[in-house]
């Protein structure tokens, strides 16, 4: 009896041991997220000729990321994604201006696709990143507005409408809000037309 308890221990204890490891590499992801966050959030605030070089600071934070998930795969057991993947499912939801593809996000972050079963973007990971998107994008249609851009709602509006076919169970509550969301861009693409602040489109 005494060694099933031993051998119960020490399967605790490595389990322990894993999981912090795990935890350190998804603290340094964080850490880049929230760097990188910090950085875009400018975006509010600056005026579209002069993103380019917010980006350019931004791109070097998010290549470094390929070594944190080249860790994180080197770490996790094969066949136990599904175990550990709430570690660091936050961390890696996307955010991006553009639609790209689930393949094409993890190609940005580093991730191979022969780690699916230890590290890999769940499809509903990716679906909540692109939904996280149009909750910022609503917002920068309304401070492009007041920083005197008058295109950039209208072409906000298309995006975020494309999007509306991405709905599924797991994220009923959160596509509602992507339907708030872009009525709130609506709202912003009518006053600009209302105002004539911009020209029509054919």
């Amino acid at each position: 009896m005494d060694l099933h308890w031993d051998h119960v221990n020490n399967l605790l204890e490595q389990d322990g041991e894993l999981r912090e490891r795990i935890r350190e590499q998804v603290a340094d992801l964080d850490k880049k997220a929230r760097d990188m966050a910090g950085i875009l959030d400018k975006i509010h605030s600056t005026p579209s000729k002069s993103i380019n070089p917010l980006l350019d600071v931004v791109r070097p934070i998010l290549h470094s990321c390929h070594e944190t998930s080249a860790a994180l795969a080197a770490i996790v057991p094969s066949n136990q994604f599904w175990r550990w993947k709430d570690m660091w499912s936050h961390s890696i939801r996307t955010r991006s201006k553009s639609l790209i593809s689930l393949e094409h996000t993890s190609e940005i972050l580093g991730i191979k696709e022969e780690w699916k079963d230890k590290f890999s973007i769940a499809v509903e990971d990716y679906l909540h990143g692109l939904i996280t998107m149009v909750n910022e994008l609503s917002r920068l249609a309304v401070n492009s507005v007041t920083l005197g851009d008058y295109e950039a709602p209208i072409e906000i509006s298309l995006f975020a409408k494309n999007l509306l076919n991405l709905k599924n169970d797991l994220l009923r509550r959160r596509f509602d809000s992507l339907k708030y969301d872009l009525k709130k861009i609506e709202e912003v693409v009518y006053d600009v037309k209302l105002r004539k602040l911009t020209a029509p489109r054919s």
